[in-house]
């Protein structure tokens, strides 16, 4: 990697590579203070990069990880042997065979600790090596903040109560199911920023297609993966359209001639090699089912009677998980009419009371019926439940549309965090 391709949104690709060499060359039981120390090394490349870019970002950043680390065990005086490890830590670090793949991968499969429960392992890999918030995570696994927090915790102490080892996957399939996970989450959380600042996490989204494409090079037959894969470029390929000033631009309101046709044809070969004679999984009917809107002009031609449909199958694979059942709703009231759809959503409610975005399809099918004082006050509640600006900016959009009244915000759109 040259420093003509390297700079900041190259960091999030750099950070877990940095993070396994001073893992090898430290332990493991150091996790800790080896994520601090690189931390600390990216916060000193934000500084001094743009002045004097180095010619390997990735050696620079790994020495300067390493020093850092080595300066806080110095000053650990309560740390047993320290003469003997400060000794150790003169040794060169453990570099990379040349041409040696980076450690990205092996990073999301030893973070994915067998000690761990699945919702620990995923938890963690988004802290350690897609570099995610507690609040982000929270928002993408819709959990509270706290309760990331403690996960967080209590995964790191069960590490260190396993005797602080991150053993090696047993095989190429070994953890698979919980990296799919993580990058099915970096994949949302970049689709849909926790707060809508930036409306879209560029640098995120790009990571997770860099690390899903590493393991679909890993395990290129496995139809969940290449499922997966193909979900992620069919979303992507939709970004420059779905955002504008900063407010989400609906499916139907996009302009398709600014989708990327590359990431859909790709997509779509994908697809076309693998579903024949698979066994439909998650991933690969969320794929199906982005494929669907990729390949019709609008609208209008787009066939909701095969999407609601493959909802229905999503279902069955994903059982009692209330956003696909909301997904299936709005796809079948397409087909079999609003008023459909309103009784599916009472009927949603009533089992899931805080289901996201909820409000906001009711608020959309009681406009389409023509109920517009239902539907305003449908949209005053979505504005009210939502944390991301950008929904919030979109939903105000609709609002006004229905009231008719350029001042109505629903509620006031600086107050929202």
């Amino acid at each position: 990697m040259t420093v003509a391709t390297t700079g900041e949104d190259q960091w999030r690709a750099l950070a877990p590579q940095v993070l396994a060499r001073l893992l090898r060359a430290y332990g493991s039981d150091q996790l800790d203070a080896c994520e601090d120390a690189v931390q600390e090394a990216m916060a000193e490349a934000y500084v001094a990069w743009p002045a004097k870019p180095p010619t390997d970002p990735l050696a620079w950043l790994v020495t300067v990880a390493r020093r850092r680390y080595v300066d806080h065990v110095r000053s650990d005086v309560r740390r047993r042997a320290r003469e003997t490890r400060e000794s150790a830590l003169l040794s060169p670090l453990l570099d990379a065979a040349p041409g040696k793949e980076d450690d990205s991968l092996e990073m999301l499969q030893l973070c994915c600790h067998p000690t761990l429960t699945p919702s620990a392992q995923i938890t963690l890999t988004l802290r350690a090596v897609a570099g995610l918030t507690t609040q982000q995570i929270g928002a993408a696994m819709l959990l509270p903040e706290a309760t990331v927090a403690q996960r967080i915790t209590r995964a790191k102490r069960r590490i260190v109560n396993a005797g602080n080892a991150f053993p090696s996957p047993d095989s190429p399939d070994d953890r698979l199911d919980p990296v799919l996970s993580v990058l099915y989450l970096m994949l949302t959380e970049a689709h849909h920023t926790a707060t809508g600042q930036p409306a879209y996490d560029v640098d995120l989204g790009d990571e997770a297609v860099r690390l899903t494409r590493l393991v679909h090079r890993a395990h290129p037959r496995d139809s969940e993966v290449t499922g997966l894969l193909a979900l992620m470029l069919l979303t992507i390929a939709r970004r420059d359209a779905r955002i504008s000033e900063g407010e989400l631009v609906p499916l139907a309101d996009q302009d398709r001639s600014l989708w990327r046709r590359d990431f859909v044809t790709e997509a779509l070969a994908l697809l076309e090699a693998t579903v024949p004679g698979a066994t439909p999984g998650p991933y690969l009917l969320q794929a199906c089912i982005a494929a669907i809107h990729a390949s019709a002009a609008d609208t209008d031609t787009t066939d909701w009677r095969e999407i609601a449909a493959l909802y229905r199958a999503l279902e069955q694979v994903s059982p009692d998980n209330p956003a696909v059942r909301l997904n299936r709703i709005a796809a079948e009231a397409m087909v079999l009419g609003n008023a459909h759809g309103l009784r599916e959503l009472d009927r949603l409610e009533a089992d899931h009371p805080e289901v996201p975005r909820l409000s906001s399809v009711r608020a959309h099918l009681l406009q389409r019926v023509g109920d517009r004082e239902a539907a305003a006050a449908a949209y005053r509640r979505a504005i009210e439940q939502a944390t991301n600006i950008a929904e919030q900016r979109q939903l105000t959009h609709r609002l006004r549309e229905v009231t008719g009244n350029d001042a109505d915000t629903g509620c006031p759109l600086s107050g929202r965090p």
